[in-house]
This record gives structure tokens, sequence and C-alpha cells, in this order.
């Protein structure tokens, strides 16, 4: 019986004997918008709380939209053509506008990846379009701190910006509960100092840091405040399929547009499962989100609810740019000399995290009830031995003995990772 993963730019495709007994996880099915520039131009014409572009445009006005940098699939070669249309009719000039890719902490997309970013050429000669720089310290507007004491002090470009408008894919994530809206904009472009705060082991750790998770996500609650202290922006949110379709869009004020979205990705992200299962094979949703063993993490902790602890999760991910960045390299290797348990006491010492340790710490969640084992091309033997999971050659032969060592044959298999969260519920 044949099955596939999601790998680089392609799939992996696993053959496995009839004995085998292999429940599909799969995304609840969307059906796919009919002409999704009619429905983005609507969605654009029928703003949800807030006004039209038409009357808070101007010749006079400038503008800032930020993007997702390479890790997501936004298709923005669809969005983006028909926001600066609007945006234009609205009277801004293109001069006025500034395409801003919200890094985070990631490196910058340059050269012919900015422009895979962008999706269109015409804008990307046409609209300037630039990188956040989360350590550069000056290009930030200090706005003060939030409730809990985080500091607040977000891009000058896109503060300073008369409009406003995040364009993000609306997908689950593990630690801020859904991707897009507000996390455009605190990681995307904030400076290093908040996101190293509200990165810390005290708001991770809190039950309500995890997938498909909002209401009284710490995470996402401070991402709301910091939304409130920089004043009105809009969001364009898009949902995609499995085949990377576009199934919904909307437009208007951030918060109540981006919870409008979630609310429809929740009835096809979130899969409800009867039952768990010893071994569970997954991917790191291909390319260009397995491009890092650093984002391969979201595929381990999304499968963590349909494993029986103790249980194994097998993963393939491409990892074409091996590791991820030097400070997530260096957090391996602390968890790797450490063990998990000291590893997590350093962590819950600090009042700051340190760059990209935070992905560690979610490892770490993983690796606290499961066996995990990586199907990889893309890593050196230095790189696979910091991994802290076993590496494996063959899927089927992981999964084979899987299943023997288990004396279980029943296994789940995740085509997509992590843009499909299965939960186990008897109901």
């Amino acid at each position: 019986m044949k099955s596939e993963l999601l790998y680089g730019r392609g799939s992996v495709t696993i053959d496995l004997p009839h004995e085998i007994e292999i429940t599909t996880v799969h995304k609840n099915p969307m059906v796919p918008l009919e002409d999704d520039q009619q429905a983005i131009m609507h969605a654009l014409e029928n703003p949800v709380e807030s006004p039209l572009l038409s009357e808070i445009g101007g010749a006079d006005k400038t503008a800032c939209i930020l993007i997702c940098d390479i890790t997501r699939p936004v298709p923005n070669g669809k969005l983006l053509p028909p926001l600066i249309d609007a945006l234009t009719a609205s009277g801004v000039q293109k001069q006025n506008m500034t395409i801003l890719i919200a890094t985070g902490l990631h490196r910058p997309n340059e050269g012919e990846e900015l422009l895979e970013v962008v999706g269109d050429e015409g804008i990307y000669r046409s609209i300037r379009v630039e990188n956040h720089f989360a350590r550069d310290k000056d290009a930030h507007v200090d706005l003060g701190s939030t409730s809990s004491g985080i500091p607040v002090m977000i891009d000058r470009r896109f503060y300073e910006a008369d409009l406003k408008i995040v364009v993000g894919l609306v997908e689950p994530h593990f630690m801020a509960g859904y991707s897009g809206g507000r996390k455009l904009v605190a990681p995307g472009v904030a400076y290093q100092d908040t996101i190293l705060n509200f990165h810390v082991a005290r708001i991770l750790e809190h039950p309500k840091s995890a997938n498909c998770v909002v209401e009284g996500n710490p995470l996402h609650e401070s991402q709301m405040e910091i939304v409130d202290l920089i004043g009105q922006m809009m969001a364009l949110n898009v949902v995609i399929d499995e085949e990377r379709r576009i199934g919904f869009v909307n437009f208007g004020e951030i918060k109540a547009s981006h919870l409008q979205a979630i609310g429809f990705m929740r009835r096809y992200a979130e899969v409800s499962l009867p039952r768990r299962f010893k071994t569970v094979v997954t991917s790191s949703a291909g390319y260009p989100l397995d491009k890092t063993y650093y984002q391969t993490v979201k595929g381990m902790v999304g499968a963590l609810d349909i494993l029986v602890p103790g249980g194994t999760i097998i993963i393939a991910s491409e990892c074409s740019e091996g590791m991820g960045s030097p400070e997530f390299f260096a957090a391996q290797r602390l968890l790797y000399r450490e063990g998990t348990e000291n590893f997590m006491a350093i962590l819950n010492r600090r009042e700051k995290a340190l760059i990209d340790e935070w992905q560690t710490e979610m490892l770490v969640k993983a690796l606290n009830v499961a066996k995990i084992q990586l199907y990889t091309q893309g890593l050196n033997d230095e790189e696979l031995k910091i991994t802290c999971v076993e590496p494996v050659e063959s899927l089927e032969e992981a999964i084979l003995q899987s299943t023997e060592f288990h004396q279980d044959k029943h296994i789940a298999i995740i085509r997509e990772g992590p843009y499909v969260i299965p939960k186990f519920s008897l109901s």
C-alpha cells in the first residue's frame, strides 16, 4: 500500500505491506474558491469592521504592506496585485508604498528569493520591497511595554505609514495558536528584545501556548496588546487547502478579520480522531517549511495529540538549508550536551530568551513524550547528531520496525505535517 508525504518541492512515497493498517490524516475537505481573483476583490470591497480603502487613501498617504518571509507558502502573487490596485485606486501613489518582509529574527530574503516571496514580477519591479531587520534597534520605534512588561519596539517603516496592512496565511501555529494577522507584526516586524521577551519559557510552557488555541493563549494575548499600542491596521487573510489552492479570503480590521479567518480554518485544519497511535508518520509540510530542521520541529509537535505516550513519531523533512540559524544550532548543541531536564532548567532561569532557542524548547516537548525519528537528505553527520532525534535511512524500514517494537500494526500518516492538527476525541 502506497502513501505520500510532502517533502521538498514534491513528495516522498511510502510503500508498505498490506498488513499495516493506515489511517491517513487530511484536512477536512475544503472547496477551493471558484474564482479567487474575484473573491479577493470582493473582500477588499467588503471589509470586516473597517472602512474601505477608498475612504482612507489619498495622494498624500503612505502605505506599508507586511508579507511573510520565504518560510510560508502564501499566494502573494494572487493577493498583492488586487491589493495594490485597490490602494492605487484610493489615491495612494506607488512611490509611497512599501512591501516589508516580516522576517522576525529569520534571515532576510534577497535576490531571486525576494521575487519568489512577492510572487509577481510587475509588483516586484514597481513597488519598493525591503526586509525587516530585528537586530537594528535604530530602525524601530519605542512604544512602551505591554501589561506584562514586554518592551514593544516596532519597525519604523510600518509604524509611521498612514495605511498599515498585513497579508498573511492563517494556519495552525504551535505556539500562537494560529498564524497570520497579529503574528506578522510581532514577531514579524518587532525589535529583537520584543521577540525575545515573549518567547521566554514562562510563556511557552503555558498549557495554552499551543496549536489551535487562541483564547487564553499568553503569546496571542501579548501580540494583541502590541497591535493595540500601534493603532489602526488592516489585514488581508488567506486560507489554503492541501493542494495550496485558496479556500477563503477576507480583508478588514486586523483583529476582527483575523479571528473570522481562524473561525473558517478551524473547520478544516482541526481533525478529530477516535483513537491514538503508537506510530505516527508525518512531514514538515514540504517546501518551503521543510528547508530547515528549525521549522521541522513544528511537524513533531503537531502530531503529539494522537500519539500514545511513549510512541514513535517518524518525520520526513528535506532540510535543504540545513539546521537553521547559528543561534538555533547553538541551542541544539546545548540540548545535546545537557539533556532535556537540565536544558529546561537553564531556560526557566532566563528572564529573556536567547534567539531561536524556543524552537529547541518546543522540540523538548515532543522528546518528553515520544521517540522521534527523522528522514532527511539535507543534514551532515555533525548536524544529525545534534538534532537529538534518531536519523533513519528508510521510512518503510523505520515504520516496520516501530510497528514490530510496539506490537501494533495501526499507524497514522499526516501527509501535510503541521498544517493539519489531528486531535484525539471520543465524541
